[in-house]
């Protein structure tokens, strides 16, 4: 990286070793001092624009150093020493003279303070940048349960986690990814719940990883995911704390990326798809009810126009006379085939869905209950589709919505089981859903089988399964990630 691994003892030249590192960049303060008493006491404070709090600079740095009085038990204590012991108000000190790590810490919010004479730098904890507060997530949103979202802050979401999990058993364990962004990322597990042979393969994985940089948490979920070509999760991700917090109870391990809201959980199953945090907190008789409304959810928005299609076009013997007669009419003067329709009709679903997420929120709902209604309407007016087809793009785009983190694999799955029905009947949508239930029953997770619990007549693993049994039911963790111990202290 640089041509030196150690500073100059002068401190001319190493604002001059600085200006050269970041040349032009004015966000680079340089603020020399000279103790109005003590000649020999001068030196430089060094730090990056935005990225430190100026009170702590000047109250807890500058002024001190500035106010500093001799006595005699001072006189032959050297002024680093002075500086570290009492001197300066600040609980974040190191003392450093490796050039590099002087650079990584001062590109994360340190301030640098360099002394004439010494060729080490005193490396001061004083990072301050604005960040968002912590608000209810967007994509997560509960009824019933705590409000608390993740933010970009890596330190803020630790101290989410640890509110929650109040235990010496909770351990943290720091990385750094990005070749050039050096972002930090962060393993977080209950010891005591926890694989070790999971845990030794997600380390792994990630040290293993050679990347440029890494932005965001979605980078990690798609690199170090198990299987590759398939439109399912195998690394899940959320931003609701209390979620991250009972996973980690149950033995997962959590990966937060410092600049991402978004934590993964690994390994991550099936069934975690249809279970949300509100389950838990409400009724169990509710909670159960909403689950299988997912699950029912899930089956038609992949289904229903397959079905559709496969009825309307190869098995009409199956469908009631009056209800094939009234789908005949209907369709009376439409020019496009069934197939055709069905394709176009859900594309402009998906078109006028992306446009609504992308567009301004003050006006992304308004188009899309307009564009719908509206096309719609037109479309069916004109005889370019169907009313029946009308209703089961509707259906199938209200049903996905139901399990928004399936939406990949929803849309993926929809198109697939579509293409086969159109060529071979409601035996092309058989054979579509046997060939799913395969794939899904060879996919892993870290070495934990991805439909793991799903057709089990174990007790202790249906129970927060299809339903959510009542909390004085459940006394064991079930075996989904190979933990040691069964005993479940705390829940989702």
């Amino acid at each position: 990286m640089l041509n030196q691994e150690s500073l100059y003892p002068s401190i001319n030249d190493n604002i001059e070793l600085f200006m050269r590192i970041f040349p032009g960049d004015s966000t680079i303060k340089f603020r020399k001092f000279q103790h109005p008493l003590v000649k020999s006491f001068s030196g430089c404070l060094i730090h990056i624009e935005g990225m430190v709090s100026t009170e702590t600079l000047s109250n807890h740095i500058l002024r001190p150093i500035l106010h500093f009085r001799t006595s005699e038990e001072t006189r032959d204590i050297p002024f680093m020493e002075l500086l570290m012991e009492g001197i300066i108000e600040v609980s974040e000190l190191k003392l450093s003279g490796d050039l590099n790590e002087i650079l990584n810490e001062l590109l994360n919010g340190s301030t640098l303070l360099l002394l004439e004479g010494k060729e080490q730098a005193l490396l001061i904890g004083t990072q301050g940048w604005q960040s968002r507060a912590v608000m209810e997530p967007g994509t997560e949103k509960s009824v019933i349960g705590p409000r608390e979202g993740f933010t970009e802050s890596l330190i803020t979401n630790l101290s989410l986690i640890r509110r929650r999990v109040k235990s010496p058993d909770l351990k943290i364990e720091f990385m750094e990814l990005g070749e050039t962004t050096h972002t930090a990322v962060c393993l977080c597990y209950v010891e005591s719940s926890v694989s070790p042979k999971i845990l030794q393969e997600l380390t792994k994985r990630l040290k293993r990883l050679k990347i440029n940089a890494l932005i965001d948490s979605g980078q990690l979920q798609e690199m170090i995911r198990d299987q590759t070509l398939t439109p399912f999760e195998t690394v899940g991700n959320t931003e609701r704390p209390d979620a991250v917090a009972g996973k980690i109870l149950e033995g997962r391990i959590a990966v937060l990326v410092d600049g991402s809201p978004f934590v993964l959980t690994v390994p991550f199953l099936f069934i975690e798809y249809f279970q949300v945090s509100e389950d838990y907190y409400s009724n169990y008789f509710f909670g159960s009810f909403n689950r299988l409304m997912r699950f029912l959810g899930e089956f038609l928005a992949v289904s229903v126009p397959a079905i559709y299609v496969a009825l309307v076009t190869y098995n009409q013997e199956m469908m009631p006379t009056a209800l094939l007669l009234s789908i005949a009419a209907a369709r009376n003067s439409v020019p496009l085939p069934t197939v055709a329709e069905c394709f176009v009709m859900l594309l402009v679903f998906e078109i006028l869905r992306e446009a609504g997420t992308r567009i301004p929120t003050s006006i992304g709902q308004a188009v899309s209950i307009v564009g719908a209604l509206v096309l719609g309407q037109a479309a069916v007016d004109a005889r370019v589709v169907s009313a029946p087809m009308v209703i089961v793009v509707g259906i199938t785009g209200i049903t996905t919505l139901l399990n928004v983190k399936m939406k990949a694999a929803s849309i993926s799955t929809r198109f697939l089981l579509l293409s086969l029905s159109s060529f071979m009947g409601l035996y092309g949508y058989l054979f579509g859903i046997i060939g799913l239930v395969i794939h899904l029953m060879g996919l892993r997770s870290f070495g934990v089988p991805y439909m793991l619990t799903v057709g089990s007549i174990k007790e202790t693993d249906i129970k927060d399964t299809l339903f959510r049994s009542p909390w004085w039911g459940t006394k064991l963790r079930t075996h989904r990630t190979q933990a040691e111990r069964r005993i479940r202290k705390v829940t989702r």
